[in-house]
């Protein structure tokens, strides 16, 4: 129990359960803010300066701010955290400054960015000659400023640049379209700081313009696979709850609905949901609802942050009336701190706790062939058996929370350090003036021939990448496969490689599609970027 009252408009720290303690301010709680959470003690609304959100936090998480100011000032290196220290400390100096945060703080700012992305988008061809001496412009309802005047300036509603982003940043994207209005997309990986050397918008980007994502075919949730009639499975009379219908959740939600499993979904884009409801699973508005309505609920998003996103954020599990005995299986590509954050949360609330990673594709998703990796409580991996063996042919315990994000990313490694081996040996191929279905036509024959190798070969060949395992994901998984080898103080040279092959075919803009897409960097044409020393060198020669 905290031993101070805490007041409106009271500068505090707030902590969140995995983050830094956060500079906010005590504040009444917006509109769209979903009414007091029942928590085991008392709750304050903050409002959270840097990313000008709101959270519900528990008394005891919050500390006067000048009182713990020295102590905490410096508990994050990151530029965000950073940025918000100064949003307060500006606040402090001018309160009038944030009049406009507080009174726009319910803007649609999506419709404003996407307004924003199609107007940079139309002028990167009228830009892409010019050299760009300055940042990427900003909303053209900003007037200009000087550059002195735009540090010291709290910009609202602009999430932070990369790296530790605030709390209630983090878990932004809890709520579906129609249950929050006001989530504020994160700019900052559209918006480029002043680059040191004359470069156009075009090559900032490091984008061909050309790159389209890839086409996305509706899911046919009728569809019963021949793999899933040859099961004969006999449901569970539990209710099951599945949260996220991306690439992979798709798939496996069709499977469990087609075999006879009660079914209750909720999906960040509500407009996914229609279909599976047409197909007999029932739609609730927040993941809350979701775990209020069903025995076990099952994760599948897209990274570690949205999976606690769903956990730890306003409408997410966590806010849920009981928990008591309810369980939580987290199928999302996690690290294993990740997940051992999730299930003492999970644990502290009564519930029960089953991480299940998956290995396999969309088109193993759709089938019912996924390889699951599962670990925690193990009763709870007894009643998931039928949904199991409705989502693939084989299913795994492995012990302890976080032994099978482990093993995950170890075969995820091994996997994208294979196809970016493929990728290279394709283009050599081609190179050498060597016909690529040959050499796939050759390996078949050969002991290194898998499905996998097999499979992204063809799409390499085609050069359309739908996309089976998003290349994003990939990289994503080699990341966290790095992170883990880092805390083990083990050399993985051949995965960092890898890692940066990807990333660079991330910049290229093909992080939508197919992992094989890596291919791409192989053969896209390296852009010049001129120097400022050869740019003066050239107007030099101009003049005379």
């Amino acid at each position: 129990m905290s031993e101070v009252a805490y007041q409106v408009n009271d500068l505090v720290w707030a902590k969140m359960k995995g983050f830094s303690p956060w500079p906010g301010k005590v504040s009444d709680p917006p509109p769209e803010l979903k009414k007091t959470p029942k928590k085991g003690g008392p709750v304050k609304c903050v409002f959270f300066f840097g990313s000008n959100n709101y959270a519900w936090i528990e008394e005891h998480n919050i500390k006067p701010y000048e009182k713990f100011k020295d102590q905490l000032k410096n508990s994050s290196k990151s530029a965000a955290f950073k940025d918000a220290v100064v949003a307060i400390e500006t606040y402090i100096k001018d309160p009038d400054q944030f009049d406009s945060v507080f009174d726009n703080n319910h803007r649609d700012t999506d419709a404003e960015f996407n307004k924003l992305r199609e107007e940079t988008a139309d002028d990167t061809a009228d830009l892409d000659e010019s050299a760009v001496t300055s940042p990427v412009a900003s909303p053209p309802t900003t007037a200009k400023k000087s550059a002195s005047k735009r540090k010291s300036e709290i910009k609202p509603k602009v999430e932070p640049k990369s790296g530790t982003k605030s709390p209630v940043a983090k878990r932004k994207r809890l709520l579906n379209d129609s249950a929050m209005k006001n989530s504020s997309p994160d700019l900052s990986s559209s918006f480029t700081p002043t680059p040191r050397r004359n470069i156009s918008v075009t090559q900032l980007l490091n984008r061909p313009s050309t790159v389209v994502k890839p086409d996305a075919p509706e899911i046919d949730v009728g569809k019963v696979s021949t793999t899933l009639k040859s099961k004969n499975i006999n449901p569970s009379t539990l209710s099951f709850g599945f949260l996220g219908l991306g690439i992979m959740g798709s798939g496996i939600v069709k499977n469990l609905i087609n075999s006879g499993h009660k079914v209750c979904v909720w999906n960040r884009t509500a407009s996914k949901c229609r279909k599976f409801e047409e197909a007999g699973a029932e739609i609730k508005l927040t993941p809350c609802d979701v775990i209020d309505a069903t025995d076990i609920t099952f994760s599948c998003v897209s990274d570690p942050q949205v999976a606690k996103d769903l956990v730890f954020g306003n409408c997410g599990v966590l806010s849920c009336d009981d928990m008591t005995n309810k369980g939580y299986v987290e199928m999302t590509g996690i690290d294993a701190e990740t997940s051992q954050d999730i299930a003492e949360a999970i644990n502290n609330r009564m519930g029960r706790y089953l991480e299940a990673q998956i290995q396999g594709s969309k088109s193993q998703a759709e089938e019912g062939t996924l390889i699951i990796l599962a670990a925690g409580d193990r009763t709870l991996f007894d009643e998931c058996q039928t949904c199991f063996e409705a989502m693939g042919r084989n299913s795994f315990y492995l012990g302890d929370v976080g032994h099978a994000s482990k093993m995950n990313l170890v075969l995820q490694m091994m996997g994208g350090v294979a196809l970016a081996g493929l990728a290279e040996a394709m283009a050599l191929a081609d190179r050498a003036g060597l016909q690529q279905k040959d050499v796939l036509e050759v390996l078949e024959l050969t002991s290194m021939a898998s499905p996998m190798m097999l499979e992204k070969g063809q799409a390499i060949i085609k050069g359309d990448f739908p996309t089976n395992l998003a290349l994003s994901h990939m990289q994503k998984d080699l990341k966290l496969a790095l992170s883990m080898a880092e805390n083990l103080e083990q050399p993985l040279p051949l995965a960092a490689t890898s890692n940066e092959v990807y990333k660079h075919a991330k910049r290229l803009g093909y992080g939508d599609h197919d992992a094989s897409a890596v291919y791409k960097t192989n053969t896209a044409k390296e852009t010049k970027v001129d120097t400022k020393k050869e740019v003066k060198k050239r107007k030099k020669s101009k003049k005379n």
